[in-house]
This record gives structure tokens, C-alpha cells and sequence, in this order.
């Protein structure tokens, strides 16, 4: 069809003995947002790398603007072929203002010195063609990081791409914030600007896509336009070959006695006048808007983000939480928010991630016993359903899902009562996420307590028997899951004030 702006046929590609992309295809249209979907590993990435000049094909041609190529020779080639790569890490400079960052290697100068009105007046006119009011003077670093996505794509645009690679762009973006992405989306879209967005969001896939794409295990096994036929659940199951059902997750449990309170608690601008429980077993929510303070918050429990006014009172004893060391000892975890930054040590291999929390157990006098280790991994990849082919590889080569999973261990190791997860499966596909949901319920039906903070409000409601509701460095209110829905919390993490809603207080 004439519409077709890039046709990939029969695209093979293998990292020594192992194939992970096998005859896939994918056709994207002009004017279309087209979702490549598909698990951690299915090849999503391989095949944008492809695309994008990464990476060349071991097989298979690609057609783009009437020419039928082997391969995209390298990044410069995809630029002139009309292609830009936004990727999930962004490479902005900080330090520079906009319009610098938009010019950066390719300056316009006035014989020696550089024509910076020229580069501001042109800045502006391609921050207008994206639809956002940005002073192209403004230093990134005072920028959002929706608004630092929209200036990648306006230096993608600056050399004429037609065609856009997106890799999870709204994964650490707040509601507000994808609103903005998507609508300058919209605007391309409308200008005949083709995008490849790639995500594990699949209500946004939803919600802003016309086209999809599914891999798995290296093969398409579906393509075609989102409409009426297609919902969240169709495509879940394409993705991961079987049918996928949250049904039955919950599990109604005895919980036991008060494991920790926190009553008053305050950090100045961050957050006030905190006042929560948690009894052993049971399964707490707290969920808002990015920015609400529950990281703060919760950082603070944990002895990361000292000092604090009030207190926090751990098996009916109040505890000063001055280090992470100190929560560690009183069998508190706590899993972070942004894996790659917080988690995972990225120049470290799997064995050495996962034992991190328990060296000491793990040395025979001076020296870790490689038994030992081996028991550790050994015990949590099976209890996790890890897939790992070797824990001596560097951790960077698991995918997203298995990453978090190592995390996960490396939390369980210390044998916690409490574990804080912040924004638990963030990044995670939707295989991966029922495990480790399954996994939470299945420990805390055995005791272990759960925090679960998340921005997600399916997530809390799915997992949770409380939820708390933070806003602007409060708690604003408390519901019991049977109150809970996604209205009232959308309502309450936005401002709203409602009588009907019990207001937060110990349980």
C-alpha cells in the first residue's frame, strides 16, 4: 500500500547461539501511531535497533522511501533516512538551555562566533510545531521530564524525521505529564508523522495508538488496527501466549498483631502530619499523583531520608530510623522506586545483585563461599520463576521483569516482616506483573507485610485490604478496599475533598 512509509520483511537476528528475532514483520503507516508490544525479551528493542541503525539484520530487507536495503549501515544513515530514536534514558545535557541542546553538533555560527538569535528564533518555531510554549532559553534542568521528551523529539525533528521510535516514553511520567506527551503525539500524528510506540501501559496503548504489533519470543504473532475487536485483554494474551486473568488474586486474610505505627510524622516541604498503621499480613496501599510525598515518606521509614519530627513505633517500640542499616536490622526492606538508578548496580552481575543484602551470611571468614551463593540464587530464582541462564552474566542482560525479581530476592534475603515496594512492577510487563503480584499475596498470606506504593490505581485496588491517599504531602484520606475505586482515588489525589470518604487514621 502507499501509505506504507517502512516495510520489514523476514528479519532474523542472533546474539551468538541464541536467535531473538526469527522472519519477524512489521509495516508502519503514514500518519499512524503503530504500539510494538510484547514481554521483556520478546525483541522489541532488537527490532527498533534494527530500525534505527543499531543493530544490522542477519536477514530480511527493509523499504524506506522506495529503496529495499539489507541494512540500516549505522544512526547518521537512519537520521538521513528520516529516522529518530527517542530512547527510555534520555541524553539531554542539563547544564545547557534548550536551544542548545537542540543544536548541540549542529551550530549555526556568524563567521567565528556562534548566531544564537538565529538558533533561538529557529528552536521556537520547531517547539511551536510540537504545540508547547517553551522558551527556548529555559535551562533543561528546570524542565519537567514530559517536557524533556518533547525537547528529544524536537531535535529529532530538527533533521526531518518522518519516522519516530518512542521506547516507553511515559513510564516515570505523571498523568498531567502524559497528557502533555500525548497530545503533542496527536499533532505529529495529524503533520504525517509516523511513530513507533513501544510500552507495557496497554490502557495507554489504548487510549493513543491505531495500530499494533505484538512480539513474543522473538516472533509477530499479531498485527493490525486498534478498534472495536481489540481491548487490553485481547492483547495481554497475545503477549503472553496464554490466557491472562487477575481473578482470585485477592485472598481475604487473618492478619496478626500491630507490626509498625508512625504517628505525626513530618519532614518540612516534603511531607506533614503522616499518621498510619500496618499489622503483620496485611497488604497497605498508598498511591497519588508522582510528587505526592510518598517517596519521602516512605524513605524516612527506612532511615534514608533523615531527620524527621514525630514517631515511628516498630513492634510497640519507638525506633529513631537514622539509617538504612538500622530498618534492615528491625526486618524492614525496602525495594526502591527506578530500578536502574536505585535497585540494581548496573556494573555488577545477577549473583552479585541479588546477595547484596546478605554478604555477611553468605562469608566463610574473610571470603564469600561460592556454595553459599549458589544456595541464595539457586533458592530464589526457583521461588521467583527466574529466568536466568547464567547468574555470573551481568545483570543488565535479564530483562526488565527479571530485574525486578532480583531485586525482590535481594529484599526477601533478609527474611524482612515488612517489605516497602515502591511502584513495584514499574517497567514490568503484564506476565511479569501477575507473578510478582502473586508473589505478594502468597507472602503475605504467610505473614510478611507489605507496603505497596504505587501510582497505579488498578495496582493498589487489585493487591491492597487499605489504601492511602496522598496529595500535595498529605494524606488525605483512608478507604478500605470494598470503598475503594478508581474514580474516588483519581478524585482524592487531585485535590478533591470528600465527606463521604473516612478521613486517614490509625487502623
Amino acid at each position: 500500500m502507499s501509505d506504507i512509509v517502512v516495510s520489514m520483511k523476514g528479519i532474523d537476528k542472533s546474539f551468538s547461539e541464541n536467535k531473538v528475532l526469527h522472519g519477524v514483520e512489521l509495516n508502519l503507516y503514514k500518519g499512524s501511531i503503530h504500539a510494538l508490544l510484547g514481554e521483556n525479551g520478546a525483541g522489541k528493542s532488537t527490532l527498533m535497533n534494527i530500525l534505527g541503525g543499531v543493530l544490522p539484520p542477519d536477514e530480511g530487507t527493509i523499504e524506506i522511501g522506495g529503496k529495499t536495503l539489507k541494512k540500516i549501515a549505522d544512526t547518521i544513515a537512519a537520521k538521513k533516512l528520516g529516522i529518530g530514536f527517542v530512547h527510555q534514558e534520555l541524553t539531554l545535557l542539563n547544564d545547557l538551555t534548550i536551544f542548545e541542546n537542540l543544536f548541540i553538533g549542529d551550530e549555526i555560527k556568524k563567521g567565528p562566533l556562534l548566531d544564537k538569535k538565529t538558533m533561538i528564533e529557529k528552536s521556537k518555531e520547531i517547539l511551536d510545531r510540537v504545540g508547547v510554549d517553551l522558551d527556548p532559553k529555559t535551562p533543561v534542568r528546570e524542565l519537567n521530564t514530559s517536557y524533556k521528551q518533547v525537547v528529544e523529539i524536537a531535535r529529532i525533528l530538527m533533521h526531518d524525521a518522518k519516522i519516530i521510535i518512542m521506547d516507553e516514553p511515559t513510564a516515570s511520567l505523571t498523568d498531567v505529564e502524559i497528557a502533555n506527551v500525548f497530545k503533542m503525539m496527536s499533532s505529529l500524528r495529524d503533520q504525517g508523522i509516523s511513530i513507533v510506540f513501544i510500552s507495557h501501559k496497554l490502557g495507554e496503548v489504548m487510549q493513543i495508538c491505531d495500530r499494533y504489533t505484538v512480539l513474543r519470543n522473538g516472533y509477530m504473532v499479531a498485527t493490525g488496527l486498534i478498534d472495536d475487536t481489540i481491548n487490553e485483554h485481547v492483547i495481554a494474551t497475545h503477549m503472553v501466549g496464554r490466557e491472562l486473568s487477575y481473578d482470585g488474586l485477592y485472598v481475604k486474610r487473618e492478619t496478626g498483631d500491630m507490626l509498625l505505627e508512625v504517628k505525626g510524622l513530618e519532614r518540612e516541604r516534603e511531607f506533614k502530619n503522616a499518621d498510619f498503621s500496618i499489622k503483620k499480613g496485611e497488604i497497605v496501599g498508598f498511591t497519588g499523583l508522582l510528587g505526592d510525598g510518598r517517596n519521602e515518606l516512605f524513605e524516612s521509614v527506612v532511615g534514608a531520608n533523615s531527620p524527621y519530627k514525630g514517631e515511628i513505633i516498630l513492634r510497640g517500640q519507638k525506633v529513631k530510623m537514622n539509617s538504612r542499616n538500622k530498618s534492615l536490622k528491625g526486618g524492614v526492606s525496602y525495594v526502591p522506586r527506578n530500578r536502574k538508578e536505585n535497585g540494581i548496580v548496573k556494573d555488577l552481575n545477577i549473583a552479585t545483585n541479588m546477595t547484596l543484602s546478605v554478604v555477611e551470611k553468605l562469608k566463610n571468614l574473610l571470603l564469600i563461599s561460592r556454595r553459599k551463593e549458589r544456595g541464595f540464587t539457586d533458592k530464589y530464582i526457583k521461588e521467583l520463576s527466574m529466568s536466568v541462564h547464567n547468574v555470573k552474566n551481568p545483570i543488565t542482560s535479564l530483562s526488565g521483569g527479571n530485574q525486578q525479581k532480583a531485586v525482590l530476592a535481594k529484599a526477601l534475603g533478609t527474611n524482612p516482616d515488612l517489605i516497602i515496594m515502591d511502584n513495584p512492577t514499574q517497567g514490568v510487563d503484564v506476565g511479569a506483573k501477575l507473578e510478582i503480584y502473586s508473589l505478594i499475596m502468597q507472602l503475605a498470606q504467610q505473614g510478611v507485610s507489605f507496603f505497596v506504593l504505587s501510582s497505579e490505581a488498578p495496582e493498589v485496588l487489585m493487591l491492597c485490604d487499605r489504601i492511602f491517599v496522598m496529595f500535595e504531602g498529605e494524606i488525605r484520606a483512608e478507604l478500605d478496599r470494598s470503598e475503594a475505586t478508581e474514580q474516588k482515588i483519581m478524585f482524592l489525589a487531585t485535590g478533591g475533598v470528600d465527606e463521604s470518604v473516612k478521613t486517614a487514621a490509625t487502623a
